[in-house]
C-alpha cells in the first residue's frame, strides 16, 4: 500500500468543516490503496478557534497520527484578552475599534507572515522529513488555512524534489475578504503575495474547493484549463447519517440553520420574511439556529421571535447532523462579503444528505447556488428578496411544491467519491 503524508494544523479535537474534510479522506482512502500518515500539531499546545471533542472518536483506529510542538504567539492574546479561544479570521472578527483588537490586527498582519501560526513549521518539516526518508513517500499533501502550512511543504518539497507535493487550498489567501484588515504594511503584502505565487508555481497540484476558487489562483500562476489547479469539493459521509435518523414533527414546520452566524451574514431579508411567515403560522412556526451567532442578528431575531425561536450555541457534529434531519427546512447563508461567488460552505453538502429542502441566501450565479440547482434540493435568493423567502417557505408549509432532488448528483458530493478524486490527482503522477 502506498503512503501518503499529510501535513495538516487543523485536527481533532479541533472542530469545522476543514477538519472534517481530512478527516473523511483518511477514512476512505485505505480502500483505495494508499495508507494516510498525519503531522499535525500537539493539541496542548495548537489555538483553535473551535473545538469539537466529539470528532476523536471518528478518527480510524489503525490511522498514524504525529502530534509535534509549536511556538505562537496566541497564548499572549488569550491572556491579555482573558479569552479562552483564539478569534476567527485573524482578529477580525473582533470589535474593530478597540485598541486591543487594532494592535493585534497590525501585529498579526505584519510579524506573522502569513499568518501567526507560522511558528508549527519548523517542528512540523522536521517531523515530515523524518518519515519521507523512512518509509520512502511519495506524495506529500499539506493543506491550508493555516496558509503558513503551505510554506512547509515548499520547504519539503526543496528538500525531497522527487515527491509529489499537491498543495491543498481551502481558502483564498491573500483575496480573503478580510486581508485589507490586516493593515499590512506594503513591503509585507508584497512578502506575503510572494509567499503564495511561490507556493503555487511549485506544487506539483494545487487543489481548493469551489470553480471560483480555481479561476483566482488560476490568475495568479498563469497555468492554463485544468493542467494544475483542480477544484474538489467538501462533501458528506453518509455513515454520518445513518447513525439516527431524526423524524419531523407533523405539527411543527422548523426551519433550521446549522453553523456560525457573523456580521457578513446578512439576514435582513430572511427576517422580514419570516415576520409575513409568523402572521400566518404562529403556532406552527419553529425557527432553530445552532451555532455560534453574532448579536448583529441574534438580537432582532430574539426581539420579534422570542416565542418561537431556539439559540443551541456551538454543537458537536454528530448534534448537529441530528438538528439537520429534525428540520422541515434548512437555512443556508452566504457571507456578504466581496468575491463570495465562490464559497460553498461545509455544510451546504450535509444539507443536501439531510434530504430537506434549502432556503439559500447569497449570490444566486455563484457556486452554492449552482450545487442547489444542480441538485435540485433548493434556490437561492438574493438577500433583500424577502417577498420571494416568503413565498418558497409558505409553498413547502402549505405543502404546494413537489420536490425531487437528484440523488444520481448529490452521491457525486459524497466523501468517497470526492476521495476518488484525489487518489486520481495523486495516480496521474505515477512515475
Amino acid at each position: 500500500m502506498k503512503k501518503v503524508l499529510i501535513l495538516t494544523y487543523y485536527w481533532p479535537p479541533s472542530g469545522g468543516p476543514g477538519v472534517q474534510r481530512w478527516l473523511k479522506f483518511v477514512k476512505y482512502l485505505p480502500d483505495m490503496g494508499y495508507e494516510p500518515v498525519v503531522v499535525t500539531v500537539d493539541s496542548a499546545k495548537a489555538t483553535y478557534p473551535v473545538i469539537d471533542e466529539s470528532l476523536l472518536s471518528e478518527v480510524p483506529e489503525k490511522l498514524q497520527v504525529i502530534s509535534t510542538a509549536t511556538r505562537e504567539p496566541y497564548g499572549l492574546y488569550k491572556k491579555l484578552s482573558g479569552r479562552k479561544q483564539v478569534p476567527y479570521s485573524g482578529f477580525t472578527n473582533e470589535s474593530s475599534d478597540g485598541w486591543l483588537s487594532k494592535t493585534s490586527r497590525f501585529l498579526r498582519g505584519n510579524l506573522f507572515v502569513p499568518d501567526a501560526r507560522k511558528g508549527w513549521n519548523y517542528f512540523a518539516v522536521k517531523k515530515a522529513g523524518e518519515l519521507i526518508k523512512k518509509h520512502n513517500i511519495q506524495f506529500l499533501i499539506t493543506t491550508s488555512p493555516p496558509h503558513s502550512t503551505q510554506l512547509a511543504g515548499l520547504k519539503l518539497k526543496e528538500l525531497f524534489p522527487e515527491i509529489t507535493w499537491l498543495a491543498d487550498l481551502r481558502d483564498p489567501w491573500t483575496d480573503i475578504f478580510y486581508y485589507s484588515k490586516m493593515l499590512h504594511l506594503p513591503h509585507i503584502k508584497k512578502k506575503d503575495l510572494k509567499f503564495e505565487n511561490t507556493v503555487l508555481q511549485n506544487a506539483d497540484t494545487v487543489i481548493t474547493v469551489s470553480e471560483f476558487l480555481r479561476k483566482i489562483f488560476l490568475k495568479k500562476t498563469g497555468v492554463k484549463d485544468h493542467e494544475k489547479i483542480h477544484v474538489i469539493t467538501n462533501g458528506f459521509d453518509p455513515g454520518d447519517f445513518g447513525k439516527a435518523v431524526a423524524i419531523p414533527d407533523d405539527n411543527i414546520f422548523k426551519l433550521t440553520y446549522v453553523g456560525t452566524i457573523s456580521d457578513e451574514y446578512d439576514l435582513s431579508g430572511f427576517i422580514k420574511a419570516l415576520e409575513k411567515v409568523k402572521a400566518e403560522i404562529k403556532e406552527e412556526l419553529k425557527i432553530v439556529f445552532a451555532g455560534n451567532i453574532c448579536r448583529r442578528w441574534k438580537q432582532p431575531l430574539m426581539e420579534k421571535f422570542s416565542d418561537i425561536i431556539q439559540f443551541k450555541g456551538h454543537i458537536s457534529h454528530q448534534e448537529a447532523i441530528t438538528e439537520m434531519q429534525r428540520a422541515d427546512m434548512l437555512l443556508l447563508v452566504i457571507p456578504d462579503i466581496t468575491q463570495n461567488e465562490g464559497i460553498i460552505t461545509g455544510k451546504i453538502f450535509e444539507y443536501l444528505a439531510a434530504s430537506r429542502p434549502v432556503l439559500g441566501i447569497g449570490p444566486k450565479s455563484g457556486d452554492a447556488a449552482i450545487v442547489l440547482d444542480k441538485t435540485r434540493t433548493g434556490q437561492m435568493f438574493s438577500y433583500h428578496d424577502h417577498e420571494a423567502m416568503y413565498r418558497f417557505i409558505m409553498q413547502f408549509v402549505l405543502k404546494q411544491k413537489e420536490w425531487f432532488p437528484d440523488q444520481e448528483q448529490i452521491h457525486n458530493f459524497s466523501r468517497k467519491a470526492q476521495t476518488e478524486k484525489l487518489v486520481q490527482l495523486m495516480e496521474s503522477h505515477r512515475k
